[in-house]
């Protein structure tokens, strides 16, 4: 069984480029979607084992798909702009209810994310401001990500549109310094008297 051909590796290359800032942006809002407090000893305690890898579980699964579609598109020879319009749409869905989950997640945390009350000194974090840091960090984190597949995109398009004019002739040799028949010993400059005599 013969292997199909790959056209180009660079869907691959940008996909997992893509991946990375894709990622933390989704490990953000998954924290906002999935963390909850549970109770401990009748005292509201930070998030389980089991919470924590269902948060990292899902984190992974946009980065995932890119990886997959940048895998798939390097049978095309334009597959680079497939991978760059994927990860612009999984940025984008992955932070498309960013409100309403971190709008959940002060509700169930309502000291806060360090569980302190406000009133407490140790206190560092009132209800809704990690929540509002968290949201402000997916969204940069989509930003770039959506960013940086468009410049990979407008390369290719640049790369692609010098290449369709040809190769760029090449630069013309320089005129000999000295002419042909003349002394080596000709100056390249005349001495004028200041005075208008020679």
């Amino acid at each position: 069984m013969k292997r199909p051909p790959v056209a180009t590796r660079a869907p691959l290359a940008v996909a997992g480029f893509l991946a990375v800032p894709l990622f933390f942006a989704s490990l953000m809002a998954s924290s906002l979607a999935f963390e909850r407090a549970h109770r401990e000893h009748g005292a509201l305690a930070g998030t389980t084992s089991s919470v924590e890898g269902k948060i990292w579980a899902a984190a992974l699964v946009p980065s995932l798909i890119l990886v997959g579609v940048g895998v798939l598109a390097t049978m095309w020879r334009h597959g680079l702009y497939v991978a760059c319009a994927a990860a612009v749409a999984l940025a984008l869905a992955v932070t498309s209810n960013l409100d309403e989950w971190a709008r959940r997640h002060a509700l169930r945390f309502p000291l806060g994310e360090d569980l302190i009350a406000a009133n407490d000194p140790s206190n560092h974090l009132d209800r809704g401001q990690w929540e509002a840091t968290a949201k402000q960090t997916a969204l940069s984190l989509a930003h770039w990500t959506i960013a940086l597949a468009s410049v990979a995109a407008l390369i290719a398009v640049m790369l692609e549109l010098r290449r369709r004019r040809g190769p760029v002739p090449p630069t013309p040799p320089l005129p000999p310094e000295i002419a042909e028949g003349e002394s080596h010993a000709v100056r390249s400059w005349t001495w004028r008297n200041p005075w208008g005599r020679r």
